[in-house]
């Protein structure tokens, strides 16, 4: 039987983005009316949170597909059986943690995913925390000179920038796909609208971005340092503490995420799916 009339118990982590739901069991059936509710959570808060949720991989990929299509990543194979589900994993010898830097998923690509949903699958006795950033505050907090400057722009979004490449060089290591040595380069507005909410956000990272397109990496680099400082202020970010069975799923379009390393000698594994996006406008 199909739920409906889903309650959420919707508790807000901090000021600018970021919600853990409760009171909704995603391993029972949720109607398209449930899902809507969540995602009208979603859109609001940038990021939101589920506890307790021990999603196999059929369950967790078939409860991402109810927001969006899956797609692969371009650079490590999936989990046996399920291309499009990728291992999140640090090993207890490794000391590079993958996607260890500020940045939005994928990026460089001609259009980004729309979404990543994270499953925690196993964890270390302390740290291994994930802070999020909302690009919405982050824009809205700018000048309005610097709104008008940054609205001409573009920036170019590269996947073999060095800081990056080091935080999956493990992965490629013993995952690799066929295009992993390939370096992909997407352009997109430095200034995004997001294409549900009308809200505009700021839309570069530490991690891609390189260059304002038009501009040299010299010239753009000034520019680029104050805005990647600028949009993780703390005020614009929350922390979510994993447990095993945890689900964060979060809006990729306007929220830029950063693992933290500081789990050293410990395993960390988590599941990652991507959901298809759009051009970025």
């Amino acid at each position: 039987m199909t739920t409906t009339n889903l309650v959420l118990d919707v508790k807000p982590i901090a000021g600018s983005i970021g919600a853990e739901i409760h009171g909704v069991d995603l391993c029972a059936p949720l109607s398209d009316e449930d899902i809507q509710a969540i995602r009208d959570v979603w859109l609001e808060h940038g990021v939101i949170f589920f506890r307790n949720q021990p999603l196999e991989p059929s369950a967790f990929q078939a409860f991402a597909e109810r927001f969006g299509d899956g797609v692969e990543y371009p650079f490590v194979k999936g989990i046996p059986g399920h291309p499009m589900i990728i291992p999140v994993l640090k090993l207890p010898h490794e000391t590079h943690n993958f996607g260890g830097i500020w940045h939005t998923d994928t990026a460089y690509l001609a259009a980004p995913p729309m979404a990543t949903m994270l499953v925690a699958r196993e964890l270390p006795p302390k740290g291994g925390d994930t802070l999020f950033a909302s690009g919405y505050a982050a824009y809205e907090a700018l000048s309005d000179g610097l709104k008008k400057t940054l609205s001409t722009l573009k920036a170019a979004n590269c996947s073999s920038k060095a800081e990056v490449t080091k935080t999956r060089e493990d992965r490629v290591a013993d995952s690799a796909t066929d295009k992993a040595n390939q370096a992909l380069i997407g352009e997109h507005p430095v200034i995004r609208t997001h294409p549900e909410t009308g809200r505009k956000t700021l839309y570069v990272n530490p991690a891609h971005t390189t260059h304002f397109v038009g501009w040299t990496e010299q010239e753009s680099q000034p520019l680029l340092n104050f805005l990647f400082a600028h949009q993780v202020k703390p005020e614009f970010t929350c922390r979510f503490n994993w447990q095993v069975g945890s689900i964060a799923l979060w809006d990729n379009r306007c929220v830029l995420h950063n693992p933290i390393n500081d789990y050293h000698g410990h395993k960390r594994l988590l599941h990652r799916i991507t959901l298809k996006g759009d051009v970025p406008v």
